[in-house]
């Protein structure tokens, strides 16, 4: 039997928890769920200046969005080949 490597950021798909790093935060099952909890980080996290809330929502509810939304997955996942391709043009010109 072949053991699964331990996801370290994004939606676990066994556990169906959200992981970050070493932490392990539970999420619904239902499509629905997942749906409004990142929907609403987005929305809270739009409304970071406040003192409560703050800007690190934003990039966890896409994470969150990602999992069941396609076209947000997709942008996501441009998003992190563009960084990476960004990261190693900038390693190579210093």
């Amino acid at each position: 039997m072949k053991e699964r490597k331990k996801v370290r950021f994004g939606m676990d798909p066994d556990s169906g928890r959200l992981a970050l790093g070493s932490w392990q935060i539970p999420m619904p099952r239902s499509r629905a769920g997942r749906i409004g909890i990142g929907g609403t980080l987005i929305i809270a996290g739009t409304l970071g200046f406040l003192p409560i809330l703050g800007f690190w929502m934003l990039p966890l509810g896409i994470l969150v969005l990602s999992h069941d939304l396609h076209f947000v997955r997709r942008r996501r996942r441009q998003a992190v080949v563009w960084w990476q391709r960004r990261r190693q043009t900038r390693g190579r010109d210093r």
